[in-house]
């Protein structure tokens, strides 16, 4: 938890902002502007005490009029002003300002309990499973964790197992010698030795073929790789974070997801909540990502003053119940600054897309070969659960070739998918 110092005139002019710092994940203290400083300490300060304030300070000006954002510069701190009916955002626009790099931002009570959680994670070594729907700030979370560790010193490296080439995961992940199948010219360390003494984040981890998920357990359990063609171990000092947007459990009990590989995960879980489900967190986020586009605007040559949204724009934003989280809450954001006609985003500048329709359609009688097929992929996901994922044991099991066994797997991949 961040500590932030606020001058007593803000706190008497603002009650309600020390409330919504403390729900933002802050530690509030009430200071005297005059009073002696900590050494690279910021503070929240009034317009008028701008005597006793620094380049790293944050003034407030509450006044009539259009609210304004002025960024820090030429040793002059950064200000914000505005009236009473733009408080919603200024408040979250000044948490933001505040808030050191790599912290997630949030506004919502339920979101700082979980903040305080995860705090108290880092501190351990122990494997963390994040689980929530896509756009949820998975990655965000494993990059909190890892920079409140006693491993922030070293390397966070992020791989989406969805996105390697089944054929070379286990070359990614835990590296290969030369030679050791067709186009290894040359020996690679892979992502567990990259990770060394630092965090390793797989995220989609539910994609990983059953076979290497055992692999990847004994990496786990032993601290130690096997690359691929090598004949000795190699020992790896990681942290492993995993990452999920289904439900692992669920896919144990399918034969998706190996059970001990899950129990090994799951030392430490954490559940993200969709947006929809801690609003307060809407203009915390929104306030972030305006102030990152705006900044990447200015960086670009822009001039333009911040885009801040009107109170109607906010209630609309508020009241979306945004099925792809931040993500959609970012896209439609960073529309808005691009099309909106004037200095502010007005409420009609939000283009939010509805939830996409549900299909009401009847359900197709089940013909009788797909009751056949259902019935194979059971047996597969049986005979895979009693072989531990082996696949040549299971293909025997079966009475089929392992080649068909792969096919079977694959197109059982493909119909999930779909």
């Amino acid at each position: 938890m961040s500590v932030l110092d606020m001058s007593l005139n803000v706190c008497a002019l603002l009650p309600g902002l020390q409330v919504w710092l403390e729900n933002a994940f802050y530690t509030v203290n009430r200071i005297d502007a005059a009073s002696p400083r900590e050494k690279g300490a910021g503070r929240i300060l009034l317009a008028s005490e701008i005597a006793h304030a620094t380049h790293r300070d944050i003034l407030i000006d509450l006044r009539d009029g259009a609210p304004l954002y002025q960024p820090a510069a030429s040793g002059m701190p950064a200000r914000v002003a505005f009236a009473l009916e733009d408080m919603g955002l200024a408040m979250a626009l000044i948490a933001e300002l505040a808030r050191p790099t790599g912290m997630p931002a949030v506004g919502d009570v339920g979101s700082a309990k979980l903040m305080r959680l995860a705090t108290r994670m880092a501190r351990s070594d122990a494997t963390v499973l994040v689980q929530g729907d896509t756009g949820t700030g998975k990655e965000g979370m494993a990059r909190f964790l890892h920079a409140h560790s006693n491993r922030s010193d070293k390397d966070f490296i992020a791989v989406n197992c969805a996105a390697l080439p089944e054929t070379m995961m286990e070359a990614m992940l835990f590296g290969h010698r030369k030679g050791s199948f067709t186009g290894a010219a040359a020996a690679s360390d892979g992502l567990f030795l990259a990770a060394d003494g630092g965090t390793l984040f797989l995220d989609e981890i539910a994609e990983l073929p059953l076979a290497l998920q055992a692999k990847l357990l004994r990496a786990l359990q032993e601290g130690e790789i096997l690359p691929v063609g090598a004949t000795h171990p190699v020992p790896v000092n990681v942290r492993v974070i995993a990452a999920c947007n289904r439900d692992l459990a669920a896919e144990c009990e399918l034969g998706r997801f190996r059970n001990d590989l899950y129990w090994r995960l799951n030392v430490m879980p954490l559940e993200l909540c969709p947006l929809a489900q801690r609003r307060n967190d809407i203009a915390a986020i929104a306030a972030a990502l305006l102030l990152r586009q705006h900044k990447q605007m200015g960086q670009l040559g822009a001039t333009d003053a911040f885009p801040w949204p009107t109170p109607a724009a906010i209630d609309k934003l508020v009241a979306h119940n945004w099925p792809g989280n931040a993500r959609e809450l970012g896209n439609v954001l960073q529309r808005a600054m691009v099309l909106r006609e004037g200095d502010r985003i007005e409420a009609d500048d939000l283009h939010i897309t509805g939830t996409p329709p549900v299909r009401t359609e009847s359900t197709p009688p089940v013909r009788l070969q797909e009751v056949a097929r259902m019935s194979k992929m059971d047996a597969i996901r049986l005979a895979l659960r009693e072989t531990d994922g082996h696949r040549a044991l299971a293909a025997r099991k079966l009475g089929i070739s392992e080649r068909t066994l792969r096919y079977r797997l694959a197109e059982m991949r493909e119909l999930a998918a779909a």
